[in-house]
Order: C-alpha cells, then structure tokens, then sequence
C-alpha cells in the first residue's frame, strides 16, 4: 500500500497549481499523504472521513463543452467519478469510473491530474473530506453514453457560456476554477 501513497504523492508534487488555493490544497494533500497509508475509502460513505477521489471531465475538443452528471446524493452537478479503491492508482479509477458511470472508454483519461481540491463533501449523507485528482477526457458529444440511473437523475454537456451563466452553488465548489486553469 505505501508504493502506491508513494505514486499518488509523486503525482500531487509533480501537479502545477492553478493559483493560491490549489498551491494551499496540494501542500495540505502532500502532509496527509506523509502522516497516513488509511487513504481510501473502506466504509461507505465516510470511513475514513477523508479520502482520495478521481473526477474526470470529458470535454469535447471541437467547443470546449463539458459533460456533467446531476448527481444523486450530492445534489449538484459533478464530473463524474469515484472514490479510488485500496491501493488502486488514482488514474485507473478514473478509467474505471467513467467506464461504469457512463459507459465511455477510459483509455483517453489525461496521463496526469490537471487539478487537485480538497472538498467537505454535501448531500444526503453526513459528509466527508473528498481529496480529489481531476482528470481530463476528451470526448465528442455524440459519443455513445450509457449513464448510471441510480447514481444520476440527468447527464448533460454544458457550453461554456452556459457555465459562466448558471448558478455556480448548484456545481462543484472547485469547479470554476478548474474552468479557468483549463482555459489558460
């Protein structure tokens, strides 16, 4: 189990941040990775209470338009995405999370995180701490999708100009920033 900490704290040094806040989030994500090997989840839904998460936004290379999913429990719109299996590499979860939430190859996932957030997570459980490894898929809009009924009530791609207009308390609390070190 530690090689694979050893991995995921390579990964999280090597990660460029975005501005101050991820630069923040990284520096409290490599101290958690040196003071425990217990950085997955074992119990549903918070055992332990913080735990390694990979998002992988699919985006459609043509517009820069982004798929989301209305996330049960959460009650926002997400990536899609899991929680990384004991000493799974956060890469390969992103593979297999989107391959079962949405039936999309994940052999196109980006070798590297492009973003990090640490997130008290909200919804219908008592919440949790999601470190969370953001990966890119780029992925055409008429791409076949077999979505996850019990895990989404819907499954959309969003303009740009739509995002910028919504209401950025029903997303991600990270998830305009993520938009903007994309569009740099």
């Amino acid at each position: 189990m530690t090689q694979a900490i050893d991995g995921v704290r390579a990964v999280v040094s090597d990660l460029r941040a975005g501005d101050a806040l991820e630069a923040e989030h990284r520096e409290l994500v490599l101290d958690w990775l040196g003071s425990t090997d217990d950085v997955y989840r074992r119990v549903k839904p918070a055992t332990p209470d913080q735990h390694l998460v990979s998002y992988v936004v699919p985006v459609d290379p043509r517009d820069g338009a982004i798929l989301l999913v209305d996330h049960v429990n959460a009650g926002l719109w997400l990536p899609p995405g899991g929680h990384v299996e004991p000493g799974e590499d956060p890469r390969v979860s992103a593979e297999r999370e989107i391959a079962e939430e949405l039936g999309l190859d994940g052999s196109g996932v980006s070798r590297e995180p492009v973003f990090l957030t640490v997130t008290r997570t909200v919804g219908i459980d008592s919440g949790h701490t999601d470190v969370s490894l953001w990966y890119v898929l780029p992925c055409g809009r008429d791409q076949r999708l077999v979505p996850d009924s019990g895990e989404f009530h819907r499954v959309r791609w969003w303009d740009r100009s739509e995002l910028e207009a919504a209401d950025p308390k029903r997303f991600d609390p990270h998830f305009t920033r993520f938009l903007r070190k994309i569009s740099d």
